[in-house]
């Protein structure tokens, strides 16, 4: 056993409270993820956002399904969301095991989440011209500092 996990062992094992309060972090930690891959805050709706960059790009009719299928994905986030809060809604009635099981499960999904959501942008920006690509890149970057 390394070093760091002694120390996470000693740190995590006797408190069971702060391992399902890690646990919790790495369940909500790809959410929050999730909206680097969709356009940039500051905007009164995710719609809005969306809208913003879709204008911005200047799409051609070959680009447009690949653009429908970016933000259906982008879409798909806020279902994830609500099936991130039902889990989290659970947990004080499961016991640990269970806990541990719905945490796991939530996670694989995510996990595909993001596959799915990564496979997609990499098709549409696969299509994009530079000029577009730049666009997309400024306004698809997460905020810089806590803005």
């Amino acid at each position: 056993m390394t070093a760091i996990n002694a120390r996470f062992a000693k740190v995590i094992m006797p408190n069971p409270f702060i391992g399902m309060a890690l646990a919790l972090l790495a369940l909500c930690g790809p959410a929050s993820a999730q909206q680097i891959y969709g356009p940039s805050p500051g905007y009164s709706s995710p719609d809005a956002a969306m809208k913003n960059l879709h204008d911005a790009l200047h799409l051609t009719p070959q680009q447009e399904s690949a653009w429908q299928s970016y933000s259906d994905q982008i879409a798909l986030t806020a279902q994830a969301r609500v099936r991130q809060q039902a889990g989290a809604r659970m947990l004080p009635s499961l016991d640990a095991p269970h806990r541990m099981d719905l945490i796991e499960a939530e996670m694989r999904q995510e996990l595909a989440d993001l596959h799915n959501r990564a496979q997609v942008l990499k098709s549409l920006y696969a299509i994009l011209t530079p000029a577009q690509r730049q666009i997309f890149d400024q306004r698809t970057l997460p905020p810089q500092n806590g803005q």
